[in-house]
């Protein structure tokens, strides 16, 4: 009656994941947005990883997860932090309005 969980659900829900971040990173003008799309893309690889870790019976894929998760909180502290110096200097989080860099 009740079916196991195999690694084909893990990427069916991992791809699922990768396509609604990439969709938002495309799509969207928003700055908050567009980081938190990309927070969705590392979870849909760090699904992957574990996933691929537990069905070899190792760890390698973990350890990598770990990692991918300290970059993830490196990238949204950063990246926030640049996004509120941004909209003190020019009170938008759209990313079309942005143009610092621009001479």
């Amino acid at each position: 009656m009740f079916h196991p969980i195999t690694p084909a659900h893990y990427l069916v829900l991992s791809a699922a994941l990768l396509t609604i971040g990439t969709l938002g990173v495309l799509s969207r003008r928003n700055i908050v947005v567009i980081l938190m799309s990309i927070e969705l893309i590392l979870n849909a690889v760090n699904i992957n990883l574990i996933a691929f870790s537990r069905l070899h019976g190792q760890v390698t894929g973990q350890v990598f997860a770990i990692f991918v998760i300290t970059v993830a909180v490196a990238e949204a502290a950063v990246g926030l932090g640049l996004l509120i110096a941004l909209f003190r200097n020019k009170e938008t989080v759209l990313a079309d309005e942005i143009d610092l860099l621009k001479w």
